[in-house]
């Protein structure tokens, strides 16, 4: 079984992998939501980076020893493990952050102090409005940053587009740091259109694209290990450690320049929407 769905470890698994996986224990897991602007998602306690989680978003707790809670992410499966401190209470969010990022007020004017800086996925529950600012429990925040949860761009690479430059980071999930993953389940998303977090995971998704059938915007391309979103039949969007940032580029000269580095051919063309 793939470990980062799998949502059990050496101390707990779900109630669902009852006769499927061994465990000292099964749980049927405790609700939360992650309370950072972004939180690393982590293979093993004080491990490497698998992925981000963002504010607001609800998580599965299915185990908590030592400062760290193994959870698994609602919206894709993903299982790691967050510092405790970096879980609350879950609550029924009404909204999500639609721009590239926005920062939650002490109060509803740009002078008043701001308390976080928030990126697009981010959840919140609004419970009233003051002129153009959203109010939640916490604080302020501009309405016009806001889409309410149903809601949705209409196009994955225009979202994609509002992140070019931003930089480059290993499993990176917000406008302060992106990987090619990342950067494709988080436009897709905004989209309405759910992705897994990690390459090889989302080249199973949508159709395969036949080799003599020109690629559309917002088709995949895959290689091992990374992902691009079509800008047209000849340009593409991605993020890249090659410049480690999110850059346009000509899909040609890309294949070309990926395969002069020893990385391979491209692996798979899928068609999400």
């Amino acid at each position: 079984m793939d470990r980062r769905l799998t949502p059990a470890n050496a101390r707990a698994a779900l109630d669902s992998l009852r006769g499927i996986v061994d465990a000292p224990v099964y749980v049927p897991g405790e609700p939360a939501r992650v309370l950072p602007a972004v939180s690393d998602l982590l293979k093993t306690p004080e491990g490497a980076r698998d992925r981000q989680v963002l504010h607001g978003e609800v998580m599965t707790v299915i185990d908590r020893h030592e400062g760290w809670a193994f959870v698994q992410a609602a919206k894709d499966g993903y299982c790691g493990y967050l510092p405790d401190r970096a879980l609350g209470a879950p609550e029924a969010a009404t909204h999500w952050v639609c721009t590239p990022s926005t920062h939650l007020y002490e109060g509803p004017k740009v002078q008043h102090r701001a308390l976080m800086q928030l990126p697009m996925g981010a959840r919140l529950r609004v419970i009233g409005q003051t002129g153009p600012w959203a109010e939640t429990a916490a604080g302020f925040v501009p309405a016009m940053h806001l889409m309410a949860l149903g809601q949705h761009h209409p196009d994955p690479a225009r979202v994609a587009q509002r992140f070019l430059d931003a930089p480059y980071l290993w499993g990176g999930n917000s406008v302060a740091g992106l990987d090619c993953s990342g950067l494709a389940q988080l436009a897709f998303a905004a989209c309405g259109v759910s992705l897994p977090g990690d390459s090889d995971l989302q080249s199973a998704c949508g159709r395969a694209i036949a080799a003599e059938e020109p690629l559309r915007r917002n088709d995949l391309l895959f290689w091992k290990g990374h992902v691009a979103i079509a800008l047209s039949a000849d340009h593409m969007i991605h993020a890249t450690a090659s410049v480690m940032a999110v850059t346009e580029e000509h899909i040609g000269e890309g294949i070309a320049r990926i395969l002069a580095a020893g990385e391979g051919p491209v692996t798979h063309r899928q068609r999400i929407v």
